[in-house]
């Protein structure tokens, strides 16, 4: 496995990888030692991260490789298919998924996600519109939702 620590605007983030593909990218809460030389097996994910950041990426074209239980496999599946800009409720992927009394082992796998922001578990919101729990910190949620809306806030001051 290869790994590398990169900057972004929410935090040092840290891509773990290799040919079989891009296993895991978490945010740390710590700061760390920024990469000098990125493993070229890692390059294509650190530039696409950054297109993201720059707001000129919408989705990823990655190679993924997460390591799960085959419900948690199929609950990130279904949230690669959430589009940038758009937000469901964990009862509505739990109806996705076929199943809508299983809502809170959906949020626990959700929870899980390996991969920050390429599989967007940010997209995931409670019924009621509130943002519920997210394993970067509702910040960082609160503005990765606010990064991907259409409708910009701008600032009164």
């Amino acid at each position: 496995m290869e790994e590398c620590i990169v900057n972004s605007p929410l935090g040092y983030t840290k891509i773990v990888g290799n040919v079989d593909g891009i296993s895991s990218v978490i945010v740390l809460n710590s700061e760390e030692k920024i990469t000098d030389i990125i493993p070229e097996i890692l390059e294509d994910c650190t530039i696409q991260l950054k297109e993201y950041f720059e707001g000129t990426r919408k989705e990823f074209s990655l190679k993924l490789n997460p390591l799960g239980t085959n419900f948690q496999m199929k609950v990130w599946k279904h949230l690669e298919q959430i589009p940038y800009g758009k937000s469901i409720s964990y009862l509505e992927l739990s109806k996705q998924l076929g199943d809508p009394k299983a809502i809170r082992a959906v949020a626990n796998a959700n929870g899980k996600n390996p991969l920050w922001i390429i599989v967007p578990c940010h997209r995931v919101i409670g019924s009621d519109g509130s943002l519920t729990g997210y394993a970067g910190g509702l910040h960082r949620k609160q503005w990765l939702i606010n990064h991907e809306s259409p409708y910009k806030q701008q600032s009164l001051f």
